[in-house]
């Protein structure tokens, strides 16, 4: 079926569990091998938590589905061992452009600020995304990935998650701490528990056509195009994956039959009628969608939690869906941690709920303003944003108004009860609650950059600019932090290096380029705090240990 990748096929292995007496208990059960169940497996793995994964297939997803992944989601992933793979395999792309009928109004380029180690997005289909995650949890010894494990029974007392999987050999039970739903947009466990996700359903159709062709006919650019000549009335865009595949997406409108639409015959002359008759080109795969907005209420059930499509689902424009849900599991994993490691109360856990609800509803807000000015509901709305695109044309303060999918960005938890307020002035945008910045540093004599040297810690960064400012009593207290029940390894950010006797726990970096003090709006004596997800909790413009003590307690869930 497939030209460019041939689909792997995962053996389901008997597992010991299914030879107890009775039911075996985890700490940590994930279900859904997708990529945000094998994002929080190997998370949880690479915090030392033994965790099970259970799916009910054993392949990887078929068709490009999630393709464009945001500059967020490589850092994360960079984190979990496999975003330079994601990286090597995937398509950079920065310029797109903007049709309307059958010319050019403008283009806009998201290179974003220089010194960052990750592009602003990559283009790589998600059979490979996942491959990748497979082959991760696989080298971690905490990880268990089941294939044909369907989880079809689950409940849950004060204590325990209790669930009954159907295997190809039949049934067996499994209790744990903890459970992540990360089973898709139709989620059994949320069905399970009694839940659903509400929502907008958007009475819109569109086509998926993937084709192989030429490198020489595109350039690897984002186009959109409204209202074209060859698809009148409808837009489609256009962008590359790897293997010189290209995906094209067609608005087809609400009427349109999804089982006459997917036929070869019919989706090769759309085709053409785009690229052209003289462009030659292979079908890989097709599909046609219907998308919807919703939510849950509340993404914690008791000790069962939601995360990605099973929590909430947004339109595809605008890349939010894979990049949200790997933003879930990295919000997560480290409070579980926390939590079952007696560092933190268990109200921690309801932050999961508080910060993912809230960038659920600003994804779901712009993803569905998007789908509005893309697919107008009244006539209305359409000469209002024909309007648009024509003034777009010759004035720049129209092109901010043109809505062809709002690329995902990470939210700014700014309100969340974990931040610490400033107490000084700052002059940046790394406020708490936003992920810390990323720049070159050397360290220890190596060149890198700051977010790949951040761990899954909290982590201090003090800035120094001579060796008064590193006394020998602020480093004291600095390794004091470090020997705290949850760490704080602080980086001594300077712009050159220093011969220091640095305790356990502490590191000099050098930010030779000064772009980390420059982002950060940082001076001698300014110290940034980050949770081990890398969002800012606290900063103050002098460094104080009982300052950095009480931040880090409330970022644990001390009220």
């Amino acid at each position: 079926m497939f030209k460019t990748y041939t689909f792997p096929e995962f053996d389901y292995v008997r597992s010991a569990d299914q030879d107890a007496a009775g039911a075996t208990h985890h700490p940590v059960i994930v279900v859904g091998a997708g990529p945000i169940g094998m994002a929080a497996a190997i998370d949880f793995a690479q915090y030392g938590v033994n965790v099970v994964v259970l799916d009910d297939n054993n392949t990887v997803s078929v068709g490009s589905r999630a393709v464009c992944y945001a500059k967020r989601f490589l850092d994360i992933s960079d984190r979990l061992g496999i975003g330079q793979r994601c990286i090597d395999k995937g398509v950079t792309w920065n310029l797109g452009r903007v049709f309307f009928e059958d010319e050019e109004i403008y283009n806009f380029n998201m290179l974003p600020e220089e010194h960052h180690r990750r592009p602003g997005f990559i283009n790589l289909q998600q059979y490979y995304l996942e491959e990748y995650m497979v082959d991760r949890v696989n080298e971690l010894e905490a990880a268990d990935l089941r294939w044909k494990n369907k989880v079809v029974k689950v409940d849950q007392t004060d204590d325990v998650v209790r669930l009954t999987v159907e295997t190809p050999e039949g049934p067996y039970e499994l209790t744990c701490d903890y459970l992540v739903a990360c089973d898709g947009a139709s989620s059994n466990v949320r069905s399970q528990c009694g839940l659903e996700s509400k929502g907008q359903i958007f009475h819109d159709r569109f086509l998926i056509a993937d084709v192989i062709m030429d490198p020489k006919n595109f350039p690897p650019e984002r186009w959109f195009w409204f209202n074209p000549p060859f698809h009148e009335g409808q837009s489609t865009l256009l962008h590359r994956q790897a293997d010189n595949v290209w995906r094209i997406d067609f608005d087809l409108g609400w009427d349109a039959d999804p089982e006459e639409e997917k036929k070869p015959e019919n989706i090769i002359p759309r085709v053409k009628a785009f690229l052209g008759e003289d462009v030659e080109f292979e079908l890989e795969w097709a599909s046609v969608y219907t998308f919807t907005c919703r939510r849950m209420d509340e993404f914690r059930h008791g000790r069962i939690f939601f995360a990605g499509d099973a929590a909430h689902q947004v339109s595809p424009f605008g890349a939010r869906g894979a990049n949200s849900g790997i933003e879930d599991t990295d919000n997560l994993t480290w409070k579980i941690k926390a939590v079952m490691d007696g560092l933190a109360p268990v109200e921690l856990l309801n932050s999961y709920s508080d910060e993912r609800t809230f960038a659920a509803d600003e994804n779901i807000l712009n993803s569905t303003r998007s789908t509005d000015f893309i697919t107008p509901k009244n006539e209305q709305n359409r000469v209002f944003r024909d309007a648009v695109l024509k003034l777009a044309k010759n004035y720049t303060f129209a092109r901010p108004l043109v809505n062809s999918g709002r690329l995902s960005v990470p939210p700014f938890l700014t309100e969340s009860w974990l931040n610490t307020e400033d107490a000084d002035k700052f002059d940046c945008k790394v406020v708490p609650g936003a992920p810390c910045t990323d720049g070159p540093i050397q360290r220890n004599g190596e060149e890198t950059f700051l977010l790949s040297s951040l761990g899954n810690t909290f982590n201090g960064l003090l800035f120094v600019e001579n060796r008064s400012d590193a006394e020998a009593a602020v480093l004291e207290q600095l390794g004091q932090l470090a020997q705290l029940p949850m760490p704080v390894k602080t980086f001594l950010v300077s712009n050159h290096e220093m011969d220091l006797q640095l305790p356990e726990g502490v590191e000099l970096v050098v930010d030779s380029k000064g772009v980390v003090k420059q982002r950060l709006d940082a001076q001698a004596g300014t110290f940034y705090l980050t949770r081990p997800d890398q969002l800012v909790t606290a900063r103050m413009r002098q460094f104080n240990k009982a300052g950095v003590i009480a931040a880090q307690s409330k970022a644990l869930g001390n009220k």
